[in-house]
């Protein structure tokens, strides 16, 4: 089965707008676990643009289905994840600034880097996936590295999929094979949308999770969060 994880970090940027707590992230979070997300993920960044770490704590405190934290690994952020002890890190290459994820790593290049900090969440108990493009090496890599598992970054795939769907998912269910061969978990995400999701999920039924968040929030703006939340679970069947 493929578990569907809310990422509400667009939650957080509509109450970080206007200060207070509305909408309220924490309620928000319970809600959409209530109304069937298997999963919730959040990526704090170092401006507390969207989620605050405040709320990284809190949601830990709070959430029965799976926490899942992504970010890019400075020394505040692992040791964040470390104390909070969520039940999946996902390792990011974003800089500071950077608007939204747009890149997988480099994971040849940063093997090194990545083994280390899979190591360290390992020992804390913490799966680790690391964020890659649709390339077969980058997977490998990442298996060398230690990960657990991948996260697929889907944002190509979701460009190229109205033109043409078998193209856009081609790379996707290479890379995905070597991830099965290696015997990793698999993850993917980033403008999976009602419009592309069952595809992709068709075409690699052996998907662990996506982690949905823009297009799930608009979405709701129609639909509510519970029938949303039914729509998007209904791709996955």
């Amino acid at each position: 089965m493929t578990r569907l994880s809310v990422n509400i970090n667009k939650v957080a940027t509509l109450r970080n707008a206007r200060g207070g707590n509305n909408p309220d992230v924490l309620q928000v979070a319970l809600d959409l676990e209530r109304f069937g997300a298997q999963g919730i993920t959040v990526h704090p960044r170092p401006d507390e643009r969207h989620i605050r770490i405040t709320d990284v704590y809190a949601l830990k405190q709070a959430l029965t289905t799976e926490f899942n934290i992504e970010g890019y690994p400075s020394p505040e952020f692992v040791r964040m994840v470390c104390e909070v002890r969520p039940s999946q890190v996902t390792l990011v290459p974003d800089a500071p600034d950077q608007l939204t994820s747009n890149h997988g790593w480099d994971t040849r290049t940063h093997r090194s880097l990545l083994t280390d900090l899979v190591a360290r969440f390992h020992e804390a108990g913490i799966r680790t996936s690391i964020f890659v493009n649709a390339d077969e090496e980058m997977v490998e890599y990442a298996h060398e590295a230690g990960a657990r598992r991948v996260e697929l970054y889907t944002e190509p795939y979701a460009a190229g999929y109205t033109a043409n769907p078998e193209a856009a998912i081609a790379p996707f269910i290479r890379a995905a094979r070597v991830c099965r061969e290696a015997g990793m978990g698999l993850n993917a995400g980033h403008d999976l949308s009602l419009q592309n999701l069952a595809y992709f999920h068709r075409c690699i039924p052996w998907l662990d999770e996506v982690s949905i968040g823009h297009a799930l929030v608009c979405d709701a703006l129609y639909y509510g969060f519970s029938s949303t939340v039914r729509r998007y679970l209904d791709q996955l069947v």
